[in-house]
């Protein structure tokens, strides 16, 4: 691992170990409000300010990033598993199966799923509680988001399948469960890894982008794409730069996963 990558997993962890002690580190609660100090420039006893109805924004910075760290891993997760059965088992069946799950495959990746994502949360009812929000946002992720990885995952199976030494483990008599637990399955870990290092910094910047436009996760519970709403575009950038803490936020993450992906093509 190049000391890029090691600098980016260690910013990583470091963020993700702040943020889960966040109820000992925040000098508040996300919600709570202090109404003498509505707008409240940084101070002492809130270190980002206040927004608009007195909620310490460092406070709701690290409940925030907390929320976006813990829900992208999950929905990409939940993808990886999706994408793991849908082209898994169309790979390693083959033939036709494997064809019309290729066309149905194809006919996903066609479609925006961005706008796809949008349509079916605003569908869903938009005044439900914080917790379900949250739900309801992982849910969406992980199950439109697993088509790009299913045809990888399909090609990987069915190249496995198709190899020498199944081709021979086959002709020697072994059954179709040693198989894929002995020969096929562990030669996919690496494949499985990757599309789920792959999908964290894509749905991060998806949940941000459904915050941005209200879709995301409910008020009063933070998230990166509800911090990023309150940056006001005509006077936040010179006035308040203290807002953009969030968005500073978002690119370390961000980068930081596309540095340790870069390292590990390199290092393949």
């Amino acid at each position: 691992m190049t000391t890029t990558a090691k600098l980016a997993g260690g910013l990583l962890l470091v963020l993700v170990v702040v943020c889960a002690a966040a109820d000992l580190i925040a000098p508040a609660n996300y919600a709570t409000q202090f109404r003498d100090d509505v707008n409240a420039a940084p101070s002492a006893h809130h270190w980002l300010g206040t927004d608009a109805i007195g909620r310490d924004r460092f406070s709701r910075v690290l409940y925030g990033t907390r929320i976006s760290l813990l829900l992208a891993p999950a929905a990409a997760l939940l993808s990886t598993l999706l994408a793991a059965l849908i082209g898994g088992v169309a790979g390693l069946l083959g033939g036709i199966p494997q064809r019309v799950v290729t066309a149905g495959i194809d006919l996903v990746l066609s479609l925006p799923w961005f706008f796809l994502l949008i349509l079916a949360r605003a569908m869903l009812p938009l005044n439900v509680s914080p917790l379900t929000s949250v739900a309801v946002t992982f849910l969406l992720l992980g199950l439109l988001g697993w088509a790009a990885s299913a045809r990888i995952l399909c090609a990987g199976v069915n190249s496995a399948v198709n190899s020498d030494y199944v081709l021979h483990a086959r002709a020697m008599g072994i059954g179709w469960r040693r198989l894929l637990t002995r020969h096929v399955l562990p030669t996919l870990k690496p494949l499985l890894f990757a599309q789920f290092w792959i999908s964290v910094p894509v749905f991060i910047l998806t949940e941000a982008n459904l915050g941005i436009l209200g879709l995301g996760v409910a008020e009063p519970m933070p998230s990166w794409g509800s911090l990023l709403r309150e940056i006001e575009p005509t006077y936040g950038f010179g006035i308040a730069p203290w807002k953009l803490v969030p968005l500073v936020l978002l690119v370390i993450v961000v980068v930081s996963f596309q540095a340790i992906l870069s390292a590990d093509e390199v290092s393949v």
